[in-house]
């Protein structure tokens, strides 16, 4: 799984953090954190980070895995730039579609709706790593100045994330 989520910057004056704005949410000035995810176990492989404004699809290499398999990703990768990338590294993009072509409206949704979903339903447990890094690990803004420590800041969270998240499963193969 492949996604991106826009953490603060911790201050305004950050010169390395670049405004963003999403629809109809408030601007941002910070970073992206691109996190490449395992869709079985849920622990973050690669991390990447990017001032605020830079596209998903072209950060988006930087966030896959040696070896990748099937790539669950939203709309934001679509394009070449990261199904080539994917492909290069010998996995398979499964990217949502938005729009596809047709005549009746009726066959297209059922066709969206078909393609959709497999990947709708994995692709939706990086969102969790997520809201967990933002909720219990205060990741909501960064703690210090420049792309080089958020970058820190942003790895131990995902590390501190994985170590708990391992003890989980393997309480649960107990």
């Amino acid at each position: 799984m492949v996604d991106a989520t826009i953490i603060a910057s911790a201050s305004e004056d950050d010169t390395d953090g670049h405004w963003v704005k999403h629809r109809g949410k408030t601007a941002v000035h910070g970073y992206k954190a691109h996190v490449g995810a395992d869709a079985d176990t849920a622990l973050v492989e690669e991390v990447a980070v990017t001032p605020a404004n830079i596209n998903d699809g072209r950060a988006g290499p930087a966030a896959l895995p040696e070896n990748p398999g099937n790539v669950y990703a939203d709309s934001a990768y679509r394009g070449d730039h990261f199904g080539k990338a994917v492909i290069a590294k010998g996995g398979r993009p499964r990217i949502v579609a938005t729009g596809m072509w047709g005549r009746d409206e009726a066959e297209i949704r059922a066709r969206l709706e078909a393609h959709n979903q497999p990947i709708h339903r994995i692709r939706g447990r990086i969102e969790k790593i997520f809201g967990t890094w933002k909720r219990s690990y205060g990741l909501r803004r960064t703690r210090w100045r420049g792309m080089a420590k958020a970058g820190v800041q942003i790895r131990l969270t995902a590390i501190t994330c994985n170590m708990k998240r391992c003890v989980n499963i393997v309480m649960v193969a107990q």
